[in-house]
């Protein structure tokens, strides 16, 4: 009898060997979006470019709902981080590179893939100083052109063309510029407002809501020209504010 209750003690006193487990929530749109991201590159590969090009944006929705769900539910974790970064490696560093190769840089041969390369390898660069300096960071900046802008760039400059029955072979010098122009933004040190200052909780005017049914009914007008000019003249604002911050200095 004592034998069994020493045995039954002893079970009591082992610490529980079972490891924490994940929220599923957040990691659940971070799944998503990776998925999306995976799915662009097999899209691309099989000369299905739009498709492609609505993938990445479909992760960028998908990767800014999920650190919003996050924060809302208070489920912040250092694993959720770190999935997020290679989430957005493969959606916003890979994929794009990949499917901008496959439209067009394909036809310049070395020049082509170098190109590619030194995008992925900027969003690499890029998403590890984020997560370097993540608690010096200024919240009102990036430093650097955010990954999934300058993925959204890409990808909306090979959905216009592809809307346009434009060629990537014929466009294949200005499409390796814009895909290397993209890569060096985003490693620079021009900042880029970051509008996390913007209180989404708070109350608005009426007019403001009507505001953005309005911009909802123009992107869906001409869906990748509205995008591509949208985050085109986002990556221009931080370049023509480093420009306006030299002369004054």
């Amino acid at each position: 009898m004592n034998g069994h209750k020493n045995e039954a003690v002893e079970r009591d006193s082992q610490p529980n060997k079972r490891g924490r487990g994940i929220y599923l929530l957040p990691n659940l749109f971070t799944t998503a979006a990776l998925f999306s991201g995976f799915y662009a590159v097999l899209a691309a590969m099989n000369a299905q470019f739009e498709k492609a090009a609505v993938a990445i944006f479909i992760a960028m929705i998908l990767d800014g709902v999920d650190g919003r769900v996050a924060r809302m539910t208070n489920t912040q974790t250092a694993f959720g981080a770190e999935y997020d970064s290679l989430s957005d490696m493969v959606a916003f560093g890979l994929a794009p590179a990949l499917v901008m190769y496959e439209w067009a840089l394909h036809s310049l041969g070395k020049p082509g893939w170098l190109a590619a390369f030194i995008y992925t390898a900027c969003a690499a660069l890029r998403l590890a100083r984020f997560n370097s300096k993540l608690d010096d960071a200024d919240d009102h900046y990036f430093q650097g052109l955010p990954s999934p802008s300058a993925a959204a760039i890409v990808a909306a400059s090979v959905w216009v063309a592809v809307d346009n029955d434009i060629s990537g072979s014929n466009v294949a010098i200005i499409a390796g510029l814009i895909t290397g122009l993209c890569g060096l933004l985003m490693v620079s040190n021009v900042r880029y407002n970051s509008f996390k200052h913007i209180d989404l909780k708070g109350k608005v005017p009426f007019i403001a809501v009507v505001g953005i049914a309005l911009v909802f009914a123009i992107i869906l007008m001409q869906p990748p020209l509205i995008l591509f000019l949208v985050f085109a003249l986002y990556a221009l604002s931080g370049m023509a504010g480093a420009v306006r911050s030299f002369f004054r200095h």
